[in-house]
């Protein structure tokens, strides 16, 4: 088993000596692969014409295929979601010994408005969960204790009776080896719960762990379904337990950028689902306490403190972790400014930090590189899923949209009198307009995990909800291949991102 002192290491100024540049290298492989990839097909484009012509319209093939392929996926994963909503979570659990099981929730909480605690708070408190097994974690922060505490008295004095437990803990600021953000904040929370656990002599087994943003919300019976996924998994302890983030808490009011970007990510999550050998975890998820204690909780130095939590797992654990798909939906906040131009900065912003999960790459490498133990084919399986998925990120966007015509424009006289120069953008457009049957089934997908159109809204409305996906085009390469290649650009040269909190406005 890797012991305990590499788990938590947040970069290669954490080294030194060789293993500090093996670490740097390590860093400059995600960059090297995407900015090297659309450096030489620009280049190529002028100096071997014809080749990229032929690579252009095979990969625009092999988008197609993708794209259909993981359409798919989608469309199941969407039927699966319908159906375990509709499932009585308490009646499977009724053949169950389940009366052992608690439940811990951690909110971090910054400078959001009572709106937003409120309204998470009370879908807790809505919860189908039995209230004397259900402790919850309001994780706030020092550096905002001018604005937070007015809002956590009164979230204490509102809510304060609907738990078993209800605390309030305070983040101190600056605290050695630390990074102002959520990995820090919620393990100080975890470590603060740990003390009421430890008094009251609950086994670390029988507690479930769930590390919320501040506003999800979730449904009566996500506590019930989660249990009984973890009460019937293979390894309860060895996983983690993954929901599906849909936007909803505000989507008919925002942007119809910010719903696009917002909802291909629930896509992405959906289909991850139906292919959960690739599952890491993502922004609110749950896990055993049993777990979070053997790696030492959440990094504290690191901005993807929800993806990382489950590689210091697989690499504690000698390779054999995982995370189970609950299919089940938790809704949170799509991202909205006070204007178009605020919302597209938001967007762009969070986009960024989620791509700089990134950061994982070299931890990841790192970590196969010190741990001869785990076997060599589930490195290479995690090493090849998390390099093609970041690389595929932030290259096949651009490569489809912006370089497809490129060897026409750069390719010169000679290429340009040839057959193939002819037929590259009829090809390209037969083959584009064929993956438009992935934009028909995020449509239909898209308007079936709405939540109801509030009062006062037109009908017309749901036709803008249908045609947002025409821009998915600019959304793909603006809030998707430019942050991407901006966080590896800024990790490959050793400029860290620090945390950024997404402002929450509905």
């Amino acid at each position: 088993m890797l012991s305990q002192s590499y788990l938590h290491i947040g970069s290669s100024r954490d080294l030194a000596g060789r293993e500090r540049a093996m670490y740097r290298i390590f860093e400059i492989i995600p960059a090297l692969l995407s900015w090297g990839t659309i450096v030489a097909v620009v280049f190529l484009s002028w100096a071997m014409p014809a080749g990229i012509a032929v690579f252009i319209i095979i990969f625009d093939l092999y988008w197609l295929i993708k794209t259909i392929y993981l359409s798919l996926h989608l469309r199941e994963n969407g039927k699966r979601l319908k159906r375990y909503q509709a499932m009585d979570w308490e009646a499977r659990l009724a053949n169950m010994k389940w009366d052992h099981v608690r439940q811990l929730i951690i909110l971090p909480f910054y400078r959001e408005g009572w709106g937003v605690v409120d309204a998470t708070l009370r879908a807790l408190a809505n919860s189908k969960w039995p209230r004397e097994r259900l402790m919850v974690v309001l994780a706030c922060e020092e550096r905002a204790r001018d604005v937070a505490e007015a809002i956590a008295r009164r979230a204490e004095e509102k809510y304060g009776a609907e738990f078993a437990h209800f605390l309030v803990t305070w983040h101190p600021a600056g605290l050695k080896g630390e990074i102002a953000g959520k990995g820090s904040n919620i393990t100080w929370a975890a470590r603060e719960a740990q003390k009421i656990m430890d008094a009251e002599k609950i086994p670390y087994e029988n507690i479930l762990v769930s590390a919320f943003d501040i506003d999800t919300q979730v449904d009566p019976q996500y506590f019930l379904c989660l249990a009984y996924h973890f009460l019937t998994a293979e390894k309860p302890h060895r996983s983690s337990y993954q929901p599906v983030p849909l936007y909803n808490n505000n989507i008919w009011f925002s942007p119809a950028a910010s719903r696009v970007v917002a909802t291909s990510g629930t896509f992405w999550q959906m289909m991850q689902q139906e292919r959960p050998e690739r599952l890491s975890t993502f922004s609110s998820h749950s896990m055993s306490f049993r777990m979070l204690a053997d790696v030492g909780f959440w990094q504290t130095n690191v901005v993807s403190e929800d993806s990382r939590i489950f590689w210091n797992a697989l690499l504690h654990y000698d390779g054999d972790y995982r995370v189970v798909p609950l299919s089940f939906p938790v809704s949170m906040d799509a991202n909205v400014g006070r204007n178009f131009f605020e919302t597209a900065i938001q967007v762009y912003k969070q986009q960024r930090r989620w791509t700089w999960g990134v950061e994982n790459v070299p931890y990841l490498l790192y970590g196969f590189w010190k741990n001869k133990t785990i076997p060599f084919r589930t490195k290479v399986f995690h090493i090849a899923t998390q390099l093609e998925g970041f690389w595929g990120l932030s290259t096949n966007p651009i490569l489809i949209f912006l370089l497809g015509w490129f060897p026409l424009m750069v390719g010169g006289s000679e290429f340009n009198a040839t057959l193939l120069s002819y037929n590259l953008p009829r090809i390209t457009r037969l083959l584009m307009t064929a993956a438009m049957f992935g934009l028909i089934t995020s449509a239909i997908v898209s308007t079936r995990l709405l939540p109801p159109r509030p009062s006062g809204l037109g009908r017309w409305r749901w036709g803008g909800m249908v045609l947002q996906w025409v821009l998915i085009p600019v959304t793909i390469v603006v809030f998707g291949a430019f942050p991407g290649l901006d966080a590896q650009l800024r990790l490959a040269l050793g400029r860290p991102l620090g945390f950024w909190v997404t402002p929450k406005r509905r």
